[in-house]
């Protein structure tokens, strides 16, 4: 026996494998099973074109057993095994794949994709193993060789006894380093079925494994005894590979649950096949609820990404654009391009193509869901509308285009969700803007003065409680060639408004001392105090000039790096209620009174908008005075 050292660089390279490449040691069990699979493929692939062979699926497997006494480990395979030659090239030189070179020589079909490329996922093994020994026969040999190391300081070959074709990996588990590391954990049953179920689950052959189970003892009727079973641990064929004409509703919400994608139902699900410059399978499913944690910074959008059936990335987030980061499900594609631990990807030209793809299918979806079953669009917008918003929102609206027909907003008239196309498709023709009003309730906003003309007018009205609203539809800036306007704007842009705005310029013209002296008593409040013909019932309102709205300057009043932005405010006073004329009567007679009058019409005006009193003492001291 002859101990031989790895070729290139090999200590470097080995303890750069073990230390940096895999950031998760569960990894290893991942990459022996698809060098596994791989090797049983290769046998497939040998029976295409050599007539003496025949390939009977039910006699290849996996198989998996446990010395937890010895600390062992083992992974044995029926697949095609390796000359001595094979060992010592593949396993005798990191970064050697013999799977890679067979993909090349040979065309892969019928689904049967080799998986490993790379030649490093062997070594993984090194990360949980002080010493392992590979013992492999062969097709068409009748000899067996052993290949055992452990570590960067070499390896041996000799001649070993192996009665059938196929490889076996034994692997000598490490103790454990006290509190640091768990090592025990890769000989509990539980933990090895869990790891297989995790990234292997869809590997094409049985992955069997010897079980302990509790039984009823024979003859007894209370007494159970401890026994071990064969079972295959993986579910072989992925639901995506399967034809879609046989699945049903309940196959998708039991993959949904079995995924643990969450705790509800899912609402709709999108199972896509793509066979042409890009190949891939994909589930995708549109939830019911609001994960709990998805407003915050522990949630992780992305979709389950496999290559091949193997288990990749728990989360690609590449997958998915943030508006639509509650979509859950899972890819797979033999065409990607993965680095050289198969963790995450390289960016490239096909992973983009896929995440297209995806979002064209996700918009379509709930497009189809809110034209064909409104009562569960309507569901999924209350959980999700809030995100669709944010995306018309964010990048400075560079997506408003994908999303602009999936929102919606309470209509004054129906007083229920509408889609900006139904709100414009009833306008009146002499109608110029989209009118909106912005409130926390939607019973605080139909009691705001603003509206009366509009109501008056029979406009429609849409209602933004969210904080987001506003923003998104500033972003959004028109609908179909429409303007959205606020309904507290100083331009509502009507068709008296003209010769309203000349009424009012004409009424703050005679009382022209009078709005002055208020404008004084507001100095720094208020940017004007105006005549209003906006008002109808109400004495006094709040309409503002300039892009920030006063719903706008709450929002960002709350925010911890506010910088103090205020709206344009406009004190708008209606001349023709009574209020009016006791302020004329006390800027003839009662300049305190005047003052008085003022702050309690401003300070109800700052009420009325949800906005807070600045001195609630004086405030309430001021109606008091008004009562005596």
């Amino acid at each position: 026996m002859e101990k031989k050292l790895f070729q290139a660089e090999s200590k470097r390279l080995l303890e750069m494998m073990i230390h940096s490449i895999y950031s998760n040691k569960e990894i290893f069990l991942r990459e022996l099973i698809s060098n596994s699979s791989d090797a049983i493929d290769k046998i497939y692939y040998r029976t295409l074109t050599d007539d003496s062979l025949t390939f009977n699926q039910d006699d290849y497997y996996i198989k998996l057993s446990i010395d937890k006494d010895n600390r062992i480990l083992k992974v044995e395979d029926t697949g095609i095994g390796m000359t001595k030659e094979e060992l010592e090239e593949n396993l005798g030189t990191i970064a050697q794949s013999g799977s890679l070179a067979f993909k090349s020589e040979n065309e892969i079909k019928d689904g049967h994709d080799i998986i490993g490329q790379f030649g490093v996922g062997f070594y993984s093994a090194f990360m949980v193993a002080d010493k392992v020994t590979v013992i492999s026969k062969a097709l068409d040999s009748n000899e067996a060789y052993k290949w055992e190391s452990s570590g960067a300081d070499g390896y041996t070959i000799e001649p070993a006894t192996k009665e059938t074709v196929g490889t076996e990996i034994i692997l000598t588990i490490k103790e454990n380093e006290e509190e640091e590391e768990n090592y025990d954990e890769f000989l509990e049953e539980y933990r090895i079925q869990s790891i297989i179920k995790k990234y292997s689950d869809f590997i094409r052959y049985p992955i069997k494994m010897d079980v302990t189970e509790s039984k009823l003892k024979e003859g007894t009727e209370d007494e159970y005894e401890q026994i071990k079973e064969e079972k295959t641990i993986n579910s072989m064929i992925p639901i995506w590979r399967r034809n879609k004409n046989e699945l049903t509703e309940a196959d998708y919400e039991n993959f949904y649950t079995e995924k643990r994608y969450g705790f509800d139902k899912p609402l709709a699900h999108i199972h896509t096949s793509v066979d042409g410059a890009i190949r891939y399978n994909a589930i995708l499913y549109i939830p019911e609820k609001l994960p709990f944690d998805y407003y915050s910074k522990e949630f992780e959008k992305g979709l389950e990404l496999y290559s091949s059936g193997v288990l990749i990335m728990e989360k690609c987030p590449e997958l998915l654009p943030d508006y639509f980061s509650f979509v859950k499900g899972m890819v797979d594609s033999e065409d990607l391009s993965l680095n050289i631990s198969r963790e995450i990807l390289q960016q490239d030209r096909q992973l983009k193509r896929i995440a297209n793809n995806i979002e064209k299918k996700i918009k379509t979806e709930l497009q189809n869901m809110l034209k064909n079953d409104r009562d569960k669009y309507e569901t999924f917008y209350e959980s999700f509308g809030r995100q669709l918003k944010f995306g018309v929102y964010s990048d400075y609206g560079m997506h408003k285009e994908v999303l602009q027909d999936l929102l919606m907003f309470v209509s004054s008239k129906e007083k229920k969700l509408v889609t900006l196309e139904e709100y414009v498709s009833r306008m009146p023709e002499e109608q110029k803007y989209i009118y909106y009003a912005s409130g926390d309730s939607i019973a605080r906003i139909e009691k705001l003065p603003q509206t009366e003309i509009l109501r008056e007018k029979g406009y429609e009205i849409l209602y933004f409680t969210e904080d987001v609203d506003e923003f998104a539809i500033k972003m959004l800036m028109n609908y179909k060639e429409k303007e959205f306007r606020s309904v507290a704007s100083g331009d509502l842009g009507l068709e008296d408004q003209e010769q309203n705005e000349k009424e009012a310029s004409e009424e703050t013209e005679e009382n022209k001392e009078l709005f002055e002296a208020l404008k004084e008593i507001l100095s720094g409040k208020v940017k004007d105090v105006r005549a209003s013909k906006r008002l109808r019932t109400h004495p006094v309102c709040l309409s503002t000039d300039g892009e920030i709205t006063i719903e706008m300057e709450k929002i960002l009043q709350a925010m911890p790096d506010n910088q103090n932005v205020q709206a344009e405010k406009i004190l708008e006073i209606n001349t023709n209620h009574e209020v009016f004329q006791s302020l004329k009567s006390a800027f003839e007679t009662d300049k305190d009174k005047l003052n008085l009058y003022t702050n309690l019409l401003y300070n109800q005006a700052l009420l009325i908008e949800g906005l807070p009193v600045q001195d609630p003492v004086e405030f309430t001291n001021d109606i008091c005075k008004v009562m005596v």
